[in-house]
């Protein structure tokens, strides 16, 4: 299935986004040998011929390796795409371990470094990328809204928060995303945020669409660049367990024609008219087939039967060690 995709509202912003977009992190590293530069650039290029205009990126992906890449992708073209960058995990190079700072003089420090790293003058969406328990919210969105003011930052977005620090956020500047990992297998924003993004006018933006592969034809290797070999629901019998999930979904994708993928992204979709998901690939066809997700209609029927499946089976595993658990749902 092909076809253009419609574009939304950011939020409480007046930018268009694509309904899909693209995380751009796994052509940098975390799922095994990062892309090459030249095929990271045609897969963005081609994004943006097919109507995808939202991309996703952040200061760690690779050490700014990503932001590097996707500067180049829209050199030219930087008026067709929404930017999407991101700050607060402090992490060395190729290490997972990581600090959370959501310090003022960070934020701007941050800021201007991206900003340097994307060769542009202002960034469309700048999220927190995890909350820092340390510094009240307050002050860090306080520091993103001046940085509005300037005309640095288009829009303001966090990742992974908590309802009560969404809302503490939102009352000191009109957020326009929340970002947080959401699919058929990880649905913890169901309690309460995704209603409390409506309620505020904020785009859900969930990642992890596909549940990093679990939800499509993808299967474990030993590549130690592929950071699934230490997350828990992608061991051993928790795997396992988790494959015969997806096994069990896919009957559904086969009767409406459709991959799991494609299915894992329309389910998605249909939860809520402010919800764009940001699937990564490095790869065309995966791009074309998730954009094709677009024009897949889920009826009662089908979410019921998604339903009774997901009901009847428990995920297991956490989704991040603890050390990827820092700074999550705060």
């Amino acid at each position: 299935m092909s076809g253009k995709i419609i574009l939304k509202k950011l939020g409480n912003s007046d930018i268009k986004i694509s309904s899909i977009g693209l995380g751009c992190m796994g052509l940098s590293e975390f799922y095994g040998e990062p892309a090459s530069e030249k095929q990271g650039c045609k897969l963005i290029h081609h994004a943006l011929d097919q109507g995808v205009n939202f991309f996703d990126t952040a200061d760690m992906y690779g050490g700014g390796h990503n932001e590097k890449l996707l500067a180049k992708a829209i050199n030219g073209r930087r008026e067709e795409a929404v930017i999407a960058t991101k700050f607060g995990i402090v992490r060395e190079d190729g290490e997972y371990a990581r600090a959370i700072s959501g310090k003022p003089e960070y934020v701007r420090k941050a800021c201007h470094e991206s900003l340097r790293r994307l060769k542009t003058d202002y960034i469309d969406l700048y999220y927190i990328h995890r909350v820092d328990m340390n510094t009240p919210i307050e002050e860090t969105i306080g520091e993103m809204s001046r940085l509005v003011e300037e005309g640095k930052i288009r829009s303001i977005g966090i990742s992974e928060a908590s309802a009560e620090t969404l809302s503490r956020a939102h009352a000191v500047h009109p957020l326009s995303a929340l970002q947080s990992e959401y699919s058929m297998l990880t649905r913890d924003p169901e309690e309460e945020i995704l209603g409390l993004t409506r309620e505020l006018g904020i785009s859900f933006v969930p990642y992890s669409p596909i549940c990093r592969g679990l939800l499509s034809n993808w299967t474990p290797s030993e590549d130690k660049t592929d950071f699934r070999n230490i997350l828990p629901r992608f061991q051993g019998e928790a795997y396992n367990s988790n494959k015969s999930i997806a096994e069990t979904l896919n009957r559904i994708a086969e009767n409406k024609g459709c991959t799991l993928a494609q299915l894992s992204l329309a389910w998605v979709c249909a939860q809520g008219e402010n919800i764009i998901p940001i699937p990564g690939t490095t790869k065309i066809k995966n791009l074309d087939s998730n954009i094709g997700a677009a024009q897949i209609d889920l009826d009662k029927d089908d979410l019921a039967a998604i339903e009774k499946i997901l009901a009847a089976n428990k995920v297991q595993g956490n989704r991040y060690t603890d050390e990827g658990m820092k700074g999550v749902n705060v």
